[in-house]
């Protein structure tokens, strides 16, 4: 196994709450928290909008938390043909996140994403993609990482978004790098490095300009920005 990988697995381990990456996201989330608490006095129960994410990603909350906000939480992801059936507070759904077409405005209390933006494709949809969470929700939490962050967090990679292209197509042909395999043809090289587009704060910012925005630290580097509306 090569070394990006392992340091991608140690660091995306979410199942064991004394890794790096448990420890990082439980931080990360605490306004997120605070967001719930919130709400909760206002509203029962509370619907909450995740674009993008995954149950398992929900597991850093305890699931009575979950029962005792009385939290409602839609996944929603593209179409894969592997829709997870309905369990719990969760219900999932197949959409674009740059066209929400099936929710109404306000239709939610919160919106969430967890490094998503980078992958909607270019600046338009990202547009798209950030005019959908302000549409359909009053408040969101939307994070993503730091493009002038030095090791990026898909590939494992030191610089490796700094790289030209034809760099990073090649190396993702002949290495296995972070949470990716050895691409086996030029075309799925090129989908690879093409699906990852970090942003800057400035770019961020752009995005959600009513929004705060806090920086989440790494060794005290800028390791990613979220987008708080409250």
């Amino acid at each position: 196994m090569s070394l990006t990988r392992k340091l991608a697995k140690r660091f995306s381990n979410y199942d064991r709450p004394t890794s790096v990456g448990s420890k990082l996201r439980m931080k990360r989330v605490t306004p997120l928290i605070e967001m719930i608490e919130k709400v909760s006095r206002e509203h029962c129960p509370i619907n909450i909008l995740d674009i993008g994410g995954t149950k398992k990603y929900w597991n850093i909350f305890n699931m009575q938390y979950l029962y005792k906000h009385k939290v409602k939480i839609t996944i929603v992801n593209l179409p894969s043909g592997k829709m997870p059936n309905d369990n719990g507070p969760f219900k999932f759904a197949e959409a674009d996140g740059c066209n929400l077409v099936d929710f109404d405005d306000r239709s939610f209390h919160i919106a969430h994403s967890n490094s998503v933006v980078e992958h909607v494709g270019n600046w338009k949809r990202m547009v798209q993609f950030a005019k959908e969470i302000s549409r359909v929700a009053d408040k969101y939490f939307v994070q993503t990482p730091n493009y002038w962050f030095p090791i990026e967090p898909h590939f494992m990679t030191p610089f490796f978004h700094w790289l030209p292209k034809p760099i990073r197509v090649c190396l993702v042909s002949h290495f296995q790098l972070g949470h990716w395999g050895k691409a086996t043809t030029i075309d799925e090289a090129m989908r690879i490095v093409e699906s990852h587009h970090l942003l800057n704060r400035k770019m961020f910012h752009e995005l959600f300009p009513d929004a705060v925005i806090l920086t989440e630290r790494f060794f005290c580097l800028p390791k990613s920005f979220i987008a708080i509306k409250k």
